[in-house]
């Protein structure tokens, strides 16, 4: 029972990271863009692909917290009384992204836009770092079983550092190539081109950080750099696979495909993290087991889970149908 309830759990978090992430990874090309006439065509191209869909992947994040909470208490309590700061952030950073892309469209004077829109790319940065980081130290063992661990300590390690930047450049290589795609899809070669180079720029960063992850996991966490190499291998095998596909794909200017082997590379890194820490959810100290609520609680949450998927998840994949043939549009 407690096994299924992290599996819905982990489908959540997949979902977050494919969906929210590239979201946010938006948010880190329009930072890049440059100046108000050099950035206007990627920031337009930005905010009509995001602009109708934004609020409905953090649905995503909703469901996290909520199956976290209800299925696992001990580690939802664990967790948030330990990484409470980089918690504060990433909800802070939302907040203000939310916000400041809002307020952009609706701004009359440019100081006023570059403000928003600094607002808006500062905090497409920050959130999914401090989910990496967030990350990072629960996969490491920083967060005690009894909760209230260093506040500080807990999430300022190379593991987590790790999971942030991480966390960032996957983001960031999951936009490029959705814009790329969206960008051929508006029958404009040139923003086709210019994605296509950043999603080719992002892809090898992610490569160079993942590499750079073996020593870091090798020396930090090591538990979990054994099981990554072991349990969890094929799938981080399929991970580099599939993410060298995609660069093919790329490179080759070739559209089919190009978005699921994007998705695929990121998905199986994400099942890779929570494969390699089985059955433990927190370190190696907090087993599903452990922290698993009541049958009767699991049971129910499952039920709730099933009822979301055939009710929600409809009507998400209208929405995505919709904004991914124009017809939905901001002004």
């Amino acid at each position: 029972m407690q096994d299924t309830v992290a599996i819905l759990l982990f489908v959540g978090v997949i979902a977050y990271a494919l969906l929210g992430g590239a979201d946010f990874g938006a948010g880190f090309w329009d930072l890049t863009a440059g100046g108000a006439e050099r950035g206007r065509r990627p920031r337009h191209l930005i905010d009509t692909s995001i602009g109708p869909v934004w609020e409905a992947n953090h649905t995503w994040l909703i469901y996290c917290l909520v199956i976290l909470w209800s299925g696992f208490p001990t580690a939802f309590t664990a967790i948030t009384t330990t990484l409470y700061l980089p918690l504060i952030l990433a909800g802070l950073g939302i907040v203000l992204r939310g916000a400041a892309f809002a307020f952009r469209h609706n701004a009359m004077r440019t100081p006023e836009q570059r403000l928003y829109g600094a607002l808006f790319a500062v905090s497409s940065l920050l959130t999914p770092y401090s989910f990496g980081a967030i990350a990072g130290a629960i996969a490491s063992g920083r967060v005690p079983m009894g909760g209230n661990g260093n506040a500080v300590a807990s999430w300022n390690h190379p593991t987590s550092h790790l999971g942030g930047i991480l966390a960032v450049v996957v983001c960031a290589y999951l936009a490029a190539v959705y814009l790329h795609v969206e960008a051929r899809r508006a029958d404009d070669p040139g923003l086709a081109r210019y994605f296509r180079d950043r999603g080719l720029a992002a892809g090898v960063a992610a490569g160079a950080v993942s590499v750079a992850g073996i020593f870091v996991l090798h020396s930090d966490a090591e538990r979990l750099f054994h099981d990554l190499s072991h349990v969890a291998l094929p799938l981080v095998i399929g991970a580099a696979v599939c993410g060298v596909a995609c660069m093919f794909l790329l490179l080759t200017n070739r559209r089919v495909l190009l978005r699921q082997t994007a998705a695929a590379a990121v998905a199986l890194v994400v099942c890779g993290w929570g494969v390699a820490q089985y059955p433990y959810l927190l370190g190696t100290h907090l087993t599903l087991d452990e922290a698993a609520s009541p049958r009767a609680t699991l049971q129910v949450l499952i039920v709730v889970a099933c009822v979301a998927g055939v009710t929600v998840l409809p009507s998400l994949v209208l929405l995505f149908r919709l904004a991914g043939r124009g017809r939905l549009t901001i002004h």
